[in-house]
C-alpha cells in the first residue's frame, strides 16, 4: 500500500474526519487531504506524530520500504515487536525484547554499551567467531560468519547425558552470543552459543527437537 492509502485507512479505522486528524497532529485539514490524494507526504516530524497516534511505525506509514532487523539480536521486527522510547515513540532499530523504554534490556548488550557501545560488542563478537572457526574443528559445522545476542530463555536446551541424566548448561535469565547453522551434511542444525566464559555447540532437529550436546568448552 502507498502512504496515501495507509493514512486514509488508519484515519477511518479510528473514525476520525480529516479535520479531527489535523487537529490532533497540528496541521491543516488541507494538508491531510493532500496526503490522502498522494499530492504530498508528511514530513518526518509529522510522521512521528502519526506513528504515535496510530500506534504504527514510520516504516509502516511509508509502505514498509525497509525490512526491519533488530540491531541487537538480528530478529526480523514489525509493529508488533518494535521497541519504544520512554515517550512512547517507536525505535525501529531494536525489538522490544532487546530495548524498552529507552534502555537496553539484555545484560550483555548493556555491559558493552557501558564500556564502549556497539564497537566493543562487535570486537568481542569477532573474537568469538574466530574461536568457533579455529579451535573446535567439528565435522559438518559451517564457517561461523555472525553472532546475535540471544536470550537464554529461548536457547537453553535440555540435554540427556550418557548416564540418562538431563541437564541444562545455560541460564534462562542471562544472554549469550549465538546463532543457528545448517549442518553441511544436512538433516540436523547446529546451535552455537558463547559468553565470556565458554563456547557451546549442539545439534538438534526441526523446532529444536532431540537436542544433543557436541561440545562445551571453557574459554
Amino acid at each position: 500500500m502507498e502512504t496515501k492509502d495507509i493514512i486514509y485507512e488508519l484515519r477511518t479505522k479510528k473514525r476520525l474526519s480529516q479535520e479531527e486528524l489535523a487537529e490532533k497532529i497540528f496541521v491543516t485539514r488541507q494538508a491531510v487531504s493532500r496526503w490522502e490524494t498522494g499530492e504530498t507526504i508528511p514530513n518526518i516530524d509529522t510522521l512521528k506524530l502519526l506513528s504515535k497516534l496510530f500506534d504504527v511505525s514510520i516504516n509502516t506509514l511509508l509502505g514498509s520500504p525497509r525490512e526491519l532487523i533488530c540491531e541487537c539480536c538480528g530478529m526480523p521486527i514489525d509493529d508488533c515487536n518494535l521497541s519504544r522510547e520512554k515517550d512512547g515513540h517507536f525505535n525501529e532499530e531494536y525489538c522490544k525484547w532487546c530495548y524498552a523504554d529507552g534502555e537496553y534490556t539484555l545484560d550483555i548488550w548493556k555491559r558493552y554499551a557501558e564500556i564502549g557501545g556497539k564497537e566493543k560488542l562487535e570486537e568481542f563478537k569477532a573474537q568469538l567467531i574466530h574461536e568457533f572457526n579455529t579451535l573446535l574443528h567439528i565435522e559438518g559445522l559451517p564457517k561461523v560468519e555472525n553472532l546475535n545476542v540471544l536470550s537464554g530463555e529461548f536457547i537453553n536446551m535440555e540435554y540427556t547425558l550418557p548416564n540418562g541424566e538431563k541437564v541444562k548448561f545455560l541460564d534462562d535469565k542471562q544472554t549469550y552470543l549465538g546463532s543457528q547453522l545448517e549442518s553441511e551434511f544436512g538433516g540436523r542444525c547446529f546451535g552455537i552459543a558463547a559468553n565470556m566464559d565458554f563456547l557451546l555447540v549442539c545439534t538438534y532437529e526441526e523446532n529444536g527437537e532431540n537436542p544433543e550436546l557436541v561440545i562445551y568448552k571453557k574459554r
